[in-house]
């Protein structure tokens, strides 16, 4: 498969939005991302209740690890623009 295909499958864990669209009409939101005809056929097989879980339990660790970061340094990251410590 492509890097094209393996982002796309990536956003779908992560972007509530595009999840809710591809759950509507997987094959047109995977052409639009500019899929093959074999990665479009692929994405819609996905299993729709694991995606669904995976993207909870993927969005419970981020905001769980958002929330173990010390106040200090998420005021040092919005300062600087830095995203993780060096």
């Amino acid at each position: 498969m492509s890097p094209a295909f393996e982002t796309f499958v990536a956003r779908l864990y992560v972007d509530e939005k595009l999840r809710q669209a591809f759950l509507a009409d997987a094959a047109a939101v995977a052409e639009g991302a500019g899929l093959t005809a074999d990665e479009i056929r692929a994405v819609e097989r996905i299993d729709r209740t694991g995606l669904e879980l995976a993207a909870r339990v993927f969005e419970q660790k981020r905001r769980h690890r958002a929330e173990s970061i010390p106040p200090a340094v998420r005021w040092w990251r919005r300062v600087t623009g830095s995203r993780r410590a060096r």
